[in-house]
């Protein structure tokens, strides 16, 4: 069974034993961090748990499934979320 947001604060919290407001500030916090830390093109390592950093994307060449048109795809970045080995 797949958890949303709100399953996860209300698991969190009754663990933890804090309100679910509480856990909601806390998880609102720590994506803010991991949004400027990404856009800065920071890597974040949390030992044991997870990694999260930018990467790069080359520009591309790609197709239209609608029209099957080529186009071109600029050059972007994309967000890589590595789970720590157990």
């Amino acid at each position: 069974m797949a958890k949303n947001r709100s399953d996860v604060v209300a698991e969190v919290a009754k663990k933890a034993d804090v309100s679910q407001a509480s856990v909601n500030n806390v998880l609102d916090a720590l994506f803010e961090v991991f949004e400027a830390s990404v856009a800065a093109g920071e890597k974040i390592t949390i030992p044991g748990w997870l990694a999260v950093e930018r990467t790069d994307r080359a520009a591309r060449t790609g197709r239209n499934p609608q029209t099957g048109e080529t186009i071109q795809i600029p050059a972007g970045h994309s967000v890589k979320l590595t789970a720590a080995p157990s």
